[in-house]
């Protein structure tokens, strides 16, 4: 058979086992000596952000560290996280609105089909709005392709799927 293969490279969290790894840490947090009495909330509006509020920074760094273990866990990379500033909110508490990352921007789209163009091997890669599908003759052209993704670092976290 002398057809084409392809793939996609997509960057698509797991929404509902983000919601289990915040649901994993406000209950930590709840049970937690260092938490009690002092002001520790997570919210997941089960889209795309997560917004944490804390006592003072420390916490909040704290709460983004356990939230970032329970997803790892549940498998899910931290690297689907966008951390945002940390601002100062009523009461002498901070508070921090973390974005999820859900699909592979413009530019990191354009640098990967850069990179894969820089392997020199008989593969097209198009960018298709939030994905990016390479095709080409050989599956061990698409395999090395691969290989080489996983083997960079794009600050996003990669996934290969409708391998045919």
């Amino acid at each position: 058979m002398a057809g084409t293969y392809s793939f996609d490279i997509v960057s698509k969290p797991d929404l509902q086992e983000i919601d289990n790894a915040v649901n994993q840490t406000i209950k930590e947090i709840s049970q937690r000596y260092d938490f009690k009495g002092v002001v520790a909330e997570v919210e997941f509006n089960g889209k795309d952000e997560i917004k944490i509020h804390a006592q003072d920074e420390f916490k909040l760094k704290s709460i983004l560290e356990i939230l970032k273990a329970k997803m790892v866990k549940r498998g899910v990379s931290p690297k689907f996280l966008d951390e945002g500033k940390i601002e100062a909110a009523t009461g002498g508490t901070v508070r921090e609105t973390v974005k999820i990352k859900n699909g592979i921007e413009k530019e990191k789209a354009k640098e990967i089909v850069q990179e894969i163009k820089n392997t020199k091997l008989k593969v097209q890669a198009q960018i298709m709005d939030d994905i990016i599908r390479v095709s080409g003759k050989s599956k061990d052209d698409l395999q090395s392709v691969i290989q080489m993704l996983r083997g960079r670092d794009f600050g996003i976290e990669l996934q290969f799927t409708n391998y045919r």
